[in-house]
């Protein structure tokens, strides 16, 4: 894992220090969120679960994502990862959510969203937002991004809030 561990470990104290809970929806990371968080033992006070939501139908009947925003945005949309943050965020009653969905690669891109596009989405007590960013590497590297990335922003917005 590149990020360092360091960033992992603010994060856990943060959530913990104030007796907050976190789940994840994740779909182009295929639960490599969830992984690289539970490699750090005793986080079961602070992470109930996640949902990786790989299809539109696991999207839809898991998350709670409207089929009208998956054909009108397509599933790698600022929308679709914010209704997953909300959709997970509520399955787990969590009080903060994140959401990934993207694409990993090394097919799938297209010219409006090529390889390594990647939005991401947190949730939580009277905030909500989403990104979207573009990363570069192979299927692995991409994945890895869209991890460090979210636990960067994640630690951020706890900071602020």
């Amino acid at each position: 894992m590149s990020l360092n561990n360091e960033k992992l470990q603010e994060l856990i104290r943060s959530l913990r220090d104030r007796k907050l809970t976190v789940g994840f929806a994740e779909s182009c990371t295929g639960g490599a969120l969830s992984a690289f968080l539970t490699e750090q033992p005793g986080v079961s006070d602070i992470f109930l679960g996640s949902v990786v939501s790989y299809s539109n139908e696991a999207k839809v009947d898991l998350l709670g994502v409207r089929r009208d925003t998956l054909m009108q945005e397509g599933a790698v949309s600022e929308k679709v990862a914010r209704q997953m943050a909300h959709g997970v965020r509520r399955q787990l009653k969590t009080d903060w959510s994140v959401a990934i969905t993207g694409i990993a690669g090394p097919t799938g891109g297209t010219p409006t969203k090529p390889v390594g596009t990647v939005c991401i989405a947190i949730a939580g007590p009277g905030f909500e937002d989403s990104r979207k960013e573009f990363f570069s590497g192979d299927r692995k590297a991409i994945q890895q991004m869209s991890v460090d990335y979210s636990v960067r922003w994640l630690c951020e917005v706890l900071d602020k809030v």
